[in-house]
């Protein structure tokens, strides 16, 4: 019981310091550490750990709810998880079409409105989490809640690829040459071929399980994020630690490169 009232009272503790502070528009999220979970608790597959971290999702957005963080984008697969052991990454696969699907049927994400979208190399995802993806966008188009970013089959590096691999091919379609492109060529106009066009950068970019790096998430819009990372393995990534990612966003003088 005493835990559990300190916790409270710490947790009422960083809500009173948030108060005007800036807070973030758009927050992304490296789930990472499901699997080193799994083991250090002896849990009997990395699968279970993969479902629990899948749980604390809808605690997330629970909180960004509660805080009124209007962007969030959730790194679930990147290109290099499909080449685990094929048990593991189907079990995987099967975790993210449940969980996309019940964001987009949840009655409480509904009430609030919330949206989805997928944003990676969706076309070499299995056809049933393809089929997933594209019901959940359906069914919450148009939703002016929390805009919910699930990235899959994503990589950074692809992204910027494909972005520049689209904007050739719209212009090549236009009967643009060459020397066209490259006088028109901006970052601006690459910004408008990435998977996440429309959306605005990251503010604050959250990474768990004690790994320092980014892993290429979100490798152009990140250019002006705050980074904060932490110790704790994402299945018990507490409310708490959340707060303490927001209080240490709020204390740090953004510059933008100026």
């Amino acid at each position: 019981m005493l835990p559990s009232v300190a916790y409270r009272l710490y947790e009422r503790r960083l809500r009173a310091e948030l108060r005007g502070g800036a807070l973030p528009r758009h927050v992304g999220v490296v789930l990472d550490g499901n699997r080193r979970f799994a083991r250090a608790r002896r849990l009997d597959t990395v699968t279970e750990g993969h479902r629990l971290g899948a749980d604390k999702i809808h605690e997330l957005l629970d909180w960004c709810h509660e805080l009124g963080i209007a962007y969030v984008t959730l790194w679930l697969l990147s290109t290099e998880n499909l080449s685990r052991e094929e048990a593991e990454v189907n079990d995987l696969l099967s975790i993210i079409t449940d969980t996309v699907t019940r964001i987009a049927t949840d009655p409480r994400h509904r009430e609030r409105r919330v949206k989805i979208t997928g944003v990676g190399a969706l076309d070499v995802l299995p056809d049933g989490l393809r089929r997933a993806l594209k019901y959940a966008e359906e069914a919450t188009t148009g939703h002016d809640g929390c805009h919910v970013q699930v990235a899959v089959g994503y990589g950074g590096r692809q992204e910027i690829t494909d972005a520049l691999r689209a904007l050739l091919e719209d212009r090549h379609a236009r009967g643009h040459s060459l020397e066209d492109v490259i006088d028109d060529l901006s970052p601006e106009l690459i910004a408008e071929h990435l998977y996440t066009t429309g959306t605005p950068d990251p503010d604050l970019i959250i990474r768990t399980s004690g790994e320092i790096r980014l892993s290429g998430f979100l490798l152009w819009q990140s250019a002006h994020s705050e980074f904060y990372f932490c110790d704790p393995y994402w299945p018990e990534f507490r409310k708490t630690d959340f707060l303490r990612a927001l209080r240490e966003f709020a204390s740090r003088q953004r510059r933008y490169g100026r």
